[in-house]
């Protein structure tokens, strides 16, 4: 039986091997993939996750081979990309505490989000897809979160790379505030891998340097006493799954961040990698 994943990008530039890798593990499969941005615009690769000979800085070695940069550009310069849901205009902003009629803005929200509950039942799984674009607009978008929050209740799959993991860490219940990977393990971009000079986005005409948060640190706190962050330096690869939370490090996890995602939705995966 055939499945729907709604795949999530940046408009600021998604590492293209983080979408290439599970991308070619759902088509493998059938699967259907819906793609959603921000507010509606097409997303675009970094242009250094199409260059096979762009050396990545903390690792001192090429992260792309020729075939994936080739695919890469295939798929960035094809029209599949060309439509994406607009997740501002699927879900709504929650009003401020200070707005005018805030109790039945308020109300308003609830309905709408229970609305869009009812809406992904069509869907079997969700995926953050990483790169550096995350940080800018999907990390701390509310938006993104109460997408998130509405798979997690409906006990479907959430999955995440890279930078995209930072998602996880700040999708929390307006009660609580507590992450929803409390007590889970999960992994994410290590420290070691930061860029200390050099992280760029696309639509922006600045070097910013390095990341502005250390996504390590902030897995790390997010996951509490009971649960763990994994970075496995020294490792070839890195993914986690802490069911319904599949999670992979950085780009040489990617293929297998979609595997392990098909591995849960066709075979009951619900622990891997540690």
């Amino acid at each position: 039986m055939s499945k729907k994943i709604l795949v999530v990008l940046s408009e600021h530039g998604y590492w293209g091997e983080e979408l290439l890798g599970p991308l070619t593990q759902f088509d493998q499969r059938g699967y259907e993939v819906v793609f959603a941005t921000p507010t509606g615009k097409r997303p675009y690769a970094l242009p250094p996750s199409m260059d096979s000979d762009y050396v990545d800085p903390p690792l001192g070695r090429g992260v792309t081979s020729p075939e994936v940069a080739k695919l890469t550009r295939e798929l960035d310069e094809s029209g599949r990309l060309a439509q994406p849901l607009d997740i501002s205009g699927w879900l709504p902003e929650r009003p401020y505490t200070a707005d005018p009629g805030y109790l039945r803005g308020l109300e308003a929200y609830h309905r709408a989000v229970a609305s869009v509950e009812t809406q992904i039942e069509a869907y079997d799984a969700i995926l953050i897809v990483g790169g550096s674009g995350p940080i800018v607009d999907l990390a701390n978008n509310e938006r993104v979160h109460a997408l998130i929050l509405s798979f997690l209740r409906a006990g479907k799959p959430v999955a995440a790379e890279c930078y995209g993991v930072a998602c996880l860490a700040f999708a929390r219940d307006w009660e609580d505030r507590k992450s929803i990977i409390w007590g889970k393990h999960v992994t994410g971009h290590c420290k070691e891998y930061d860029y200390k000079d050099g992280t760029g986005f696309l639509g922006t005409d600045f070097n910013m340097g390095p990341p502005p948060y250390p996504l390590e640190y902030i897995l790390r706190d997010a996951t509490g006493p009971e649960g763990r962050y994994h970075g496995n330096f020294g490792k070839e690869t890195s993914v986690i799954v802490d069911y319904p939370f599949i999670t992979g490090r950085s780009t040489p996890d990617s293929f297998l961040t979609g595997q392990k995602i098909v591995e849960a939705l066709e075979d009951g995966l619900r622990r891997f990698g540690w």
